[in-house]
């Protein structure tokens, strides 16, 4: 039982499960992603298409209808219903008028498809009782179609702010944390604990360092999604560019708290992408984070890349001012000030 073959086959099987970082990846990381999947898209009945009414003569009614068909409606001024379906807020909006009633959606949009099948077998089942006491909807109840196709509605609008906070998490957490553990493994921090510098400085050139280089960055990434798929921005330039370096001061300081006692690139590897996973899993990057049961959402709310996400959507595609988010970088601010204060009581330069 000593041939060289398996003594170094053993030899390979216990470096490897002597790796609690290994060890996760290969087994609990793909776990957690199909338990995470599995409840964001699980089997079950689709949630009741939110569809607006246009105020105008009938919608009262029109409305009333179309809840007790078991949809999501409300009756909104017809400039309100527009807004809303250019910010992805309602699949479609229904309007009376004087021959019937019209549908404007984006054709484009699978769940506005859907949303106007809903609206149109709930009218056509509404004709048909009204019919039995000889009566009929207004003009006959005849339909017609207005496709529209307004950047800040689509896919790729969504997407691009959520990539947007993807890489201000993986540049905060791996261009600090990762540079730090490397930095005390070539055993670069002893050597410069030795000179006459403050302590405090040097964290916060990391940090400095960090949201400098992360602007060109996002600027390249915005300009590629303005110029290659018309993504709109709304809002003010300076207060996207707010957002941006809030958000990447929050996950340079989580970065920072996790190389404060990590000794190995390994370990600081996977404690970044363990704290990366809820990111890509709960907080709207790729899909809406209202697909997690509401037991959840408060803990999805507390996550920094939720509020980083969002923020950056409320601006480019609502136009949202500073009030209005404030709330939103006071979190990633706090998560940003806790994760420094913390570091700087625990971190190892040894």
């Amino acid at each position: 039982m000593n041939h060289p073959l398996l003594q170094l086959f053993l030899a390979r099987l216990r470096e490897f499960y002597r790796e609690p970082e290994a060890i996760f990846w290969v087994y609990g990381f793909p776990l957690i992603l199909a338990v995470g999947l599995g409840f964001a898209f699980r089997d079950h009945k689709p949630e009741p298409a939110q569809v607006d009414v246009a105020d105008a003569p009938g919608a009262v009614e029109l409305c009333e209808h179309l809840k007790s068909a078991g949809l999501v409606a409300e009756v909104k001024p017809v400039d309100e219903c527009r807004q809303r379906l250019r910010t992805g807020k309602t699949a479609l909006f229904v309007e009376p008028t004087d021959d019937g009633f019209r549908y404007v959606y984006d054709e484009a949009r699978p769940e506005a498809l859907a949303a106007r099948n809903e609206v149109e077998a709930a009218l056509l089942r509404w004709k048909a009782g009204l019919a039995v006491e000889g009566h009929d909807l207004p003009g006959g109840g005849s339909t017609t179609d207005e496709p529209v196709s307004e950047p800040g509605s689509r896919y790729i609008d969504f997407l691009i702010p959520g990539l947007m906070g993807l890489n201000v998490m993986g540049g905060g957490l791996f261009g600090v944390g990762f540079a730090l553990v490397d930095m005390r493994v070539r055993k670069l921090l002893k050597r410069l604990l030795a000179t006459p510098m403050r302590r405090s400085h040097f964290m916060l050139s990391i940090l400095l360092t960090r949201l400098i280089m992360l602007l060109p960055e996002m600027a390249l990434l915005l300009l590629v999604a303005r110029l290659g798929f018309g993504v709109p921005l709304r809002g003010n330039p300076l207060l996207l560019v707010l957002i941006i370096l809030v958000g990447t001061f929050a996950f340079a300081g989580i970065g920072l708290l996790l190389a404060s006692r990590t000794d190995k690139t390994e370990t600081i590897s996977g404690l970044i992408n363990l704290v990366m996973l809820p990111g890509w899993l709960l907080s709207g990057t790729f899909f809406s984070a209202k697909r997690f049961p509401e037991a959840v959402q408060p803990v999805i709310q507390a996550l920094p890349l939720t509020q980083l996400n969002d923020a950056l959507r409320e601006v480019m595609l609502e136009g949202a001012t500073a009030p209005r988010v404030a709330w939103r970088l006071a979190v990633l601010a706090a998560w940003g000030g806790a994760g420094f204060l913390l570091a700087m009581r625990w971190f190892r330069w040894q």
